[in-house]
């Protein structure tokens, strides 16, 4: 039974698992994991909710098991979102300098973040985060902390990411019935930049690659700032789907086949190797060459790795990643994927593993844990648990607290 309340929880409600995470504070400041909960998630598509009850039963399963870890009792968690529904675009906002003599105050800074986000959005759209990149004074760009400064005037460049308003609300539903309150909703990929990255690769330019079930997400950083994310449709449940047609074996068997044996690089398998194939409808099993698997596995890297270049080079920062790519999420434990990602994308590429967190070993070395961990490291940076149920509108109507948070540790 649990004995206290979780002093800081995350949720990450992915296409094919629910994690769970618990953590307490440590003295340095850093998050403390002492209890996790994964389950098997049933009502996700893509990172879409498709099925409420599903993904509650999902959710309420990982809960209890990550309060039995850590004995505690949670009532408010900070919760990832992505799917495809997710857009981002970057703005900008100039204001004249209201402080006295002249000096850049709170209040501006408050001021012209809110004019980077009047943009006309559609209804059904809510923004989820105005994330700063770089201030102006008086037309001197590069500016990380303009607060004090004599200027008269102000601006601002952002980074805004949306939702879609139902599909945010569904979630927030979905985790509120299993009695939790959402603490805060945060886009996932930078919950797992909080992670994986380090100082020096935000500051010189990275692509965050973040594989998951349904969806890979992107994200391109640099000088400390996000400057574009993206969601492209496709994920590691398409490498398992390949296996079960291409070997005609069903679906579960095609994602054990995928972990055990799967490499998507062929060049990197000995022709020798084999394995044994279970057949559907009953059928007596088959031994298929190694090869062969990867020979399915590989031209969907490369196609995933193909949409990943393409976006970035729709999106004008494919000169900025000058310490190279990370692939992180559950899909990026596929062997030979570093290789395939490497030639299509012609950058350096490493694996990245959660390294802010401490605590379970097996939690800290896996990239499938990387945006749980992520979200434990972001609610740990704010200071507290932010309580109560969020809609993406209340979010940003707490925009000022939020930036205050984000200029201490980013600028």
């Amino acid at each position: 039974m649990a004995s206290a309340r979780a002093e800081l929880a995350a949720i990450d409600i992915g296409t094919t698992k629910v994690t769970v995470a618990v953590g307490s504070m440590g003295d340095d400041g850093k998050p403390r994991l002492i209890g996790i909960g994964t389950h098997p998630c049933k009502g996700m598509r893509k990172g879409v909710l498709v099925n409420m009850e599903a993904a509650q039963k999902s959710l309420k399963a990982a809960v209890l098991e990550a309060e039995a870890m850590s004995e505690t009792e949670i009532d408010s968690a900070f919760v990832s979102v992505a799917g495809a529904h997710i857009r981002s675009f970057n703005s900008r906002g100039s204001i004249a300098v209201k402080g006295r003599d002249g000096e850049v105050s709170q209040e501006d800074m408050e001021r012209v973040l809110e004019a980077a986000r009047a943009v006309s959005l559609p209804q059904d759209r809510e923004i989820l985060h105005v994330l700063p990149q770089e201030y102006v004074v008086d037309g001197q760009p590069g500016i990380d902390q303009p607060l004090g400064m004599t200027a008269r005037r102000l601006m601002a460049s952002v980074h805004l990411v949306t939702g879609a308003a139902t599909t945010v609300q569904n979630v927030i539903t979905c985790i509120n019935r299993t009695g939790i309150e959402v603490a805060e909703i945060v886009l996932g990929q930078l919950a797992s930049a909080e992670s994986v990255l380090t100082d020096d690769e935000r500051q010189l330019g990275c692509l965050l690659i973040d594989i998951g079930g349904g969806t890979t997400d992107v994200a391109v950083f640099e000088k400390k700032a996000i400057w574009h994310t993206s969601v492209l449709p496709a994920g590691g449940d398409n490498f398992t789907n390949d296996i079960a047609v291409g070997l005609r074996t069903p679906i579960p068997d095609a994602e054990r086949i995928k972990l055990r044996y799967g490499c998507a690089a062929a060049d990197l398998v000995d022709g020798e190797e084999s394995l044994e194939v279970p057949s559907v409808g009953g059928r007596a099993g088959r031994v298929m060459s190694r090869r062969v698997l990867c020979e399915i596995l590989e031209p969907r890297a490369e196609e995933i790795f193909t949409l990943v270049a393409d976006d970035v080079k729709r999106s004008g920062f494919d000169q900025a990643l000058r310490a190279g790519a990370i692939l992180t999420g559950g899909g990026s434990l596929l062997d030979g994927l570093s290789s395939i990602a490497e030639k299509a994308l012609d950058l350096p590429v490493r694996r990245g593993v959660p390294e802010h967190v401490e605590g379970l070993m097996n939690v800290s070395g896996n990239p499938a844990s990387a945006t749980v961990a992520g979200l434990l490291a972001y609610g740990a940076r704010c200071g507290r648990n932010r309580r109560g149920p969020r809609m993406a509108a209340n979010v940003i109507h707490d925009v000022s607290r939020r930036v205050r948070d984000w200029l201490g540790v980013r600028f």
